[in-house]
């Protein structure tokens, strides 16, 4: 068997890595291709370093661009790659332009694809992502599924039963291999956010969705939020370069923030681990503080991950900010939300991946 992995975003590194090592074990022909669609050092190259992945067999070097023009090099570059590699299957990650584009060229040349993460939904179709995720799983002939609820929505959708196959949450896995390697204490000392007994309180905070940072005018009460807090609790930023360029281009004003270029994932997961709370507008974060323990603010109108808000430690604050400002007093005066962490998110969903495609599911 020959199977093709395709990335592109950075969250879909950290799902790579578990499930490539897996089938390594089992001794699998595999062939990772690269799409560029993250080229920054920080949240592409560091990572495949600190994830152990070898590099890429290919790399499409696509770079940013609309969703239209990402997509159309993506699906050209694909094309000529199925042709000349071959795979027996497709393995796509999670909801980006590279997982939609690699689906679609590889149904259109007639091989199968696997789509690890499928069946999350938020129900809001406005956001690219929702896009992304209901057309692979449209065209996907395999579902590798996180949670009960996203079998729910693939059944919903008419998806074949025998096709899902749950097997929990392949960035868990990443989180648990990673988790020994992480020495905060560095950015930490940095930051002024050590004392003698170990870290002070701090809310870590990430930001990148168009409807948080292309508005201009939701990034300033983002900002104007986030510098009241400062007031009650050091925050740190680790600024994502889409954030970066709209705060510049709008010359929005704000003060008192700890401000960093983006980190590498060991790096932001050392942050993490130790924050008080944590404000993203990122699915896979809502999955790692869950599984963490740390309570997490989630400022976006709906989640893909409901199972966060439902067990876990996320709570769903939308466009509120007084509603945030609220959590985190809360938060900060020891109130904050308790969960658990979801059945199968225990380190070993590639390990069932792995088994499925080889046979021993």
């Amino acid at each position: 068997m020959h199977i093709l992995h395709v990335v592109g975003a950075r969250p879909n590194f950290m799902k790579l890595a578990p499930v490539l090592h897996a089938l390594g074990r089992r001794q699998v022909r595999q062939t990772v291709v690269h799409t560029g669609q993250h080229y920054d050092v920080n949240m592409s190259d560091e990572i495949f370093r600190e994830l152990r992945i070898p590099t890429p067999d290919e790399n499409l070097g696509v770079g940013s661009g609309t969703h239209a023009t990402q997509t159309a090099h993506i699906l050209l570059g694909m094309e000529r790659c199925l042709t000349e590699r071959r795979p027996d299957l497709v393995l796509v990650y999670g909801d980006s332009n590279s997982t939609l584009a690699a689906s679609l060229a590889a149904s259109k040349n007639g091989v199968p694809v696997a789509h690890v993460e499928a069946g999350l939904r938020s129900g809001d179709r406005s956001m690219p992502d929702e896009i992304n995720r209901i057309v692979t799983d449209r065209l996907a002939t395999l579902h590798f599924t996180p949670s009960e609820d996203a079998d729910e929505n693939l059944l919903t959708e008419g998806t074949d039963v025998t096709s899902i196959k749950r097997v929990g949450n392949v960035m868990i896995d990443t989180l648990v291999q990673l988790m020994p390697l992480t020495q905060p204490r560095p950015l930490l000392e940095m930051f002024g956010l050590m004392n003698g007994t170990g870290p002070k309180p701090y809310v870590l905070v990430t930001l990148h969705t168009p409807a948080n940072v292309d508005d201009e005018k939701a990034l300033a009460r983002l900002l104007d939020a986030l510098t009241d807090i400062v007031t009650d609790v050091p925050v740190v930023f680790p600024v994502h370069p889409r954030t970066r360029a709209r705060m510049k281009d709008h010359q929005l004003q704000f003060s008192g923030l700890l401000l960093t270029q983006p980190l590498t994932y060991l790096q932001f997961l050392g942050l993490q681990r130790h924050a008080t709370a944590v404000i993203t507008d990122s699915g896979g974060i809502q999955e790692e503080t869950t599984y963490l323990g740390v309570p997490c603010l989630t400022v976006r109108e709906n989640t893909d991950r409901p199972i966060t808000a439902q067990l876990g430690t996320n709570t769903v604050v939308g466009s509120n900010l007084d509603s945030l400002r609220t959590h985190v007093s809360r938060i900060l005066s020891g109130r904050g939300k308790r969960g658990s962490v979801p059945p199968l998110w225990d380190g070993l969903a590639a390990e069932r991946i792995a088994d499925c495609l080889t046979g021993s599911l």
